[in-house]
């Protein structure tokens, strides 16, 4: 069995995700049965074709090639011209689409294939429920899931629970949801309490992360620190004096270590997929407090894992909670439960692998009738 997937956002926990898929399926034994070839975009920011080639599997085939987050008639047209001469190439029985762009464009080189192909499509949170881009951008793009489902088919496979719960109104639909490498982060777990409250995000610092809230509730807050892991293009947004930003940090070892060193996961973001640093602080067993929107409340659950909120206002009563040590380390155990339950990426994979080898012996099955 030969399976591509196809990706343009790779960054962040899609990144995450990705590595993760190409340990699993680039397994000596999986790679035997299951070929796996990885076409990416490395136009983003936060990817570096070094860290892709030295992390990912050398038993995964990766292909770099170019597209872009906008939309551009021109170089989407490239990209799909080069999408399909590489799918030529590799011969898939199966495709899957991850994110909206690589949904678009990859659904069209695969149609001009013009043979039997499975069709798989992850959306990783749906473009259409963006919050920084206006009411007829949000209808253009639910347009665009909703027409591109219904000309080429294929079955969706959402990320998380509510995602779901969209995606069976838009076609056929399949949950697998993300998952964290919790063995390999539970090596950087040390219990941790700091002498003042510190709350910390990980990721980008870019509009889907909301900055400017997380700045408003350190400016609301002075009397604890937070720290963001990462960096990015709206860093002149945090000014509050009691936030530090430590940059961009290569090695997912000191990642952990800072995320280990806080008290509280914050998650400030205004929309999600599945997002996989609050898996990983909940492996780390942070209590975590994020946005009310889909895919945090996929995760969270409210007193016992955590907390979800609207508005700032919110915040007081969370944090005079969380002060107390012993009820962070009882929510934080009760998210590492969790994860084990729900978001083992060993686990999620192997329910991905399932499911293919499902689709592939009903197509065969049809086949022979």
């Amino acid at each position: 069995m030969k399976v591509v997937h196809i990706v343009e956002a790779l960054e962040g926990g899609v990144y995450t995700y990705f590595k993760d898929l190409s340990a699993f399926f680039g397994d000596e034994k999986k790679s035997e049965a299951i070929e796996t070839a990885i076409i990416y975009s490395s136009n983003r920011n936060g990817v570096s074709l070094q860290k892709v080639n030295t992390e990912f599997s050398n038993n995964v085939t990766l292909i770099n090639l170019d597209m872009v987050r906008e939309i551009s008639f021109f170089q989407d047209y490239r990209a799909i011209i080069k999408l399909h001469r590489e799918l030529k190439k590799l011969k898939p029985d199966i495709i899957h689409l991850h994110s909206s762009k690589a949904g678009v464009l990859g659904r069209i080189a695969a149609f001009f294939l013009f043979k039997k192909v499975k069709l798989f499509y992850t959306p990783h949170g749906y473009a259409f429920l963006r919050t920084d881009i206006s009411k007829n951008t949000k209808k253009f793009y639910s347009g665009i899931e909703k027409s591109f489902q219904r000309l080429f088919g294929g079955t969706i496979i959402a990320c998380g629970d509510t995602e779901f719960e969209i995606a069976k109104k838009i076609g056929p639909a399949e949950l697998i949801r993300n998952g964290v490498d919790i063995d390999d982060i539970r090596q950087h777990y040390l219990p941790q309490e700091n002498t003042k409250l510190t709350i910390g995000i990980l990721g980008r610092i870019t509009a889907a992360r909301n900055p400017k809230m997380f700045n408003d509730i350190a400016l609301s807050f002075p009397q604890f620190n937070f720290i963001w892991i990462g960096d990015g293009e709206l860093n002149h947004l945090i000014t509050a004096q009691n936030i530090t930003i430590t940059g961009w940090i290569l090695d997912k070892k000191m990642v952990f270590e800072q995320m280990n060193a806080i008290d509280i996961y914050l998650q400030t973001s205004l929309w999600e997929g599945l997002p996989i640093a609050i898996l990983e602080a909940m492996v780390l067993e942070k209590p975590v407090i994020a946005t009310n929107i889909i895919g945090n409340k996929d995760i969270v659950v409210p007193n016992k894992t955590g907390f979800l909120f609207n508005t700032i206002d919110e915040l007081e009563n969370y944090f005079e909670i969380l002060k107390d040590n012993k009820t962070r380390a009882e929510l934080g155990k009760n998210g590492l439960k969790r994860c084990y339950q729900y978001f083992d990426k060993n686990k999620n994979f192997k329910q991905l692998l399932e499911l293919y080898q499902r689709y592939i012996f009903a197509e065969a099955n049809n086949l022979k009738k």
